[in-house]
């Protein structure tokens, strides 16, 4: 599997990122950018299932937030099965790195199936997605994810509740902090909880996440919040159902119980989070 790299043995090469000196330069290279996104994310590779999601997730205005640029390396934590690999991996293959910071191979066997089958899918599409560094990420497994200040960017979907659940989330974030280069970018989307919910165990149990615990977490690791965007809003979503975010599409965890009422709010409000490294 010529796609499995540990990060502990990964010399990953830092890829610079040169700072724009003018406006029409950041332009030109926003413009690349943007253009890499389109392709990548008309690819055929894509399944019409995930394409049918762009709606609520917004790819390319979401990484265009975060500032990727294709020279860049970059790190998406728990890839899951590849949504956002299939446009990153592609964007980034000529001049810059994707790397995919998967399960534990030592977890349970569900997670190590969803690893098998993520190392295959990137094998079987090398010619679109180059070669794909393949690490790991979980409690105690921090340093793994890459080599220390190796990384221009690091990015994360949907996870952090994940991690305040699992009880390793103050070792996520310094992990994260550890892997970027001083000036590196951390890119964060969650489901957002309102900051005026009182605390329970039903919200804790939700799924939904209050932007300012996101941002505590954030900025005790050392980040610094840089911008925040409403690109990934959906005010239909009032963070309330029976089952957390997971009563809403994907999951619709209710199956055909109240389905098109669910199916009409889409997928869940998230907050969008950008933050940086500092250079000192």
């Amino acid at each position: 599997m010529r796609h499995l790299i540990l990060a502990a043995t990964l010399a990953m090469a830092a890829v610079p990122v040169a700072a724009a000196s003018h406006t029409e330069g950041a332009g030109a290279a926003s413009a690349a950018t943007a253009a890499r996104l389109d392709a990548a994310i008309a690819g055929s590779w894509r399944s019409d299932a995930n394409k049918a999601r762009d709606q609520y997730r917004r790819p390319k205005e979401t990484l265009l937030f975060f500032g990727l640029q294709p020279n860049m390396t970059v790190v998406e934590i728990s890839p899951g099965a590849g949504y956002w690999t299939d446009i990153l991996a592609p964007a980034l293959k000529d001049g810059g790195r994707y790397v995919a910071a998967h399960n534990n191979p030592q977890g349970s066997e569900g997670a190590r199936r969803q690893r098998a089958a993520f190392i295959e899918r990137a094998n079987a599409n090398e010619a679109n997605f180059g070669d794909v560094a393949i690490t790991s990420f979980g409690r105690g497994l921090g340093g793994n994810i890459a080599a220390p200040g190796s990384a221009d960017m690091v990015l994360t979907f949907r996870n952090v509740h994940n991690w305040v659940g699992a009880g390793f989330a103050e070792e996520a974030f310094r992990s994260f902090y550890t892997a970027l280069k001083p000036g590196g970018i951390l890119g964060l989307k969650e489901h957002r909880l309102p900051e005026d919910r009182p605390d329970s165990e039903q919200t804790r149990r939700s799924g939904y996440m209050k932007t300012s615990e996101v941002i505590r977490l954030a900025e005790a690791a050392g980040f610094k919040l840089v911008a925040q965007s409403e690109i990934n809003a959906n005010p239909r979503d009032t963070a309330d159902h029976p089952e957390g975010v997971w009563t809403l599409p994907p999951n619709l965890r209710l199956g055909d119980k109240d389905r098109e009422k669910y199916l009409a709010i889409g997928e869940s409000d998230r907050m969008t989070l950008k933050f940086v490294k500092p250079a000192a």
